[in-house]
């Protein structure tokens, strides 16, 4: 095993007691066996500290907690501190599947190209019981920083990513100021000149529930738009905005009209299209 590189796995919980065991458990059982496992708590108020700790005890992972500094503080501070030349942070809420680590180091092994390798997921509910018709099967795509920015391609599941450590060194870890971290460093990594293979393999269970970030629709939106001004001088940038707006748009125009509304007027009249249309009709009739 001496030739296989360690992995550092990364788990940054908070509030997330009925899964937070799931999740460390899933990482414990990896077919692959050098893993640095490190937990933190970012301020938890329920029971996942003593969860935790219960696990620890058994396992002998490196478990800290602190007062809450956000996701993207906290991995970066895991990472200064972790020995992995690959580096995967996952989610407390989150399951690996047992093949992952095993399919993606081996994969990753003559390709130094790679700054990211990433794969499919498969939906899980709170209970862990499967929400197949949300799956999609999806073919192997190598991803650079038009196709990550432009989105013309299905992107990477965040369950799955696999960091090397020299890409997020060379473009300084996650950013504290966005806390959507995964679009803004798959940006840098792959404007530094990575690509973000995802393989078509089935590696993480993705849980669905009440408190899943991208629920939160308006910080969601707030987030993405930051991230892309951040890259305003892209030619495709207008274009790129007018593209994310819609499609929240649309899904705003169900649920969240006040929030449409102020969408809608954010949208040039240039870049009206079908969503837009099909949203001003749940506005006006739905």
């Amino acid at each position: 095993m001496s030739d296989q590189p360690l992995v550092s796995v990364i788990i940054a919980s908070y509030n997330h007691a009925p899964y937070i065991e799931a999740a460390i458990e899933s990482v414990l059982s990896q077919a692959y066996a050098p893993i640095e496992l490190l937990v933190v708590d970012d301020g938890s108020t329920d029971d996942s500290v003593a969860r935790i700790q219960a696990l620890q005890r058994t396992h002998g992972f490196d478990f800290r907690t602190q007062a809450n500094q956000g996701l993207a503080r906290t991995l970066n501070d895991c990472i200064a501190r972790s020995r992995g030349s690959l580096i995967a942070p996952f989610g407390s809420d989150d399951v690996m599947l047992p093949g992952r680590l095993a399919t993606q180091v081996a994969y990753m092994r003559d390709k130094p190209e790679v700054g990211i390798c990433a794969g499919n997921i498969a939906h899980i509910d709170g209970n862990g019981a499967s929400l197949s018709k949300r799956d999609r099967e999806r073919a192997f795509r190598r991803l650079d920083f038009d196709a990550v920015f432009c989105g013309d391609q299905a992107g990477a599941p965040a369950p799955t990513l696999l960091f090397r450590r020299e890409a997020l060194e060379r473009v300084g870890g996650f950013d504290p100021s966005i806390r959507l971290e995964d679009l803004l460093i798959e940006l840098k990594i792959t404007q530094a000149g990575y690509f973000i293979d995802v393989l078509p393999d089935v590696l993480a269970q993705y849980r669905v529930h009440g408190a899943n970030t991208y629920k939160n629709r308006r910080f969601m939106i707030e987030t993405v738009m930051a991230t892309y001004a951040r890259f305003a001088d892209h030619p495709a940038y207008p274009q790129v905005c007018a593209r994310f707006l819609n499609s929240m748009l649309l899904k705003c125009a169900r649920q969240d009209k006040p929030l449409a509304r102020e969408l809608l007027r954010q949208l040039p009249l240039r870049h009206w299209n079908a969503k837009t249309l099909r949203a001003l009709g749940r506005l006006l009739f739905a």
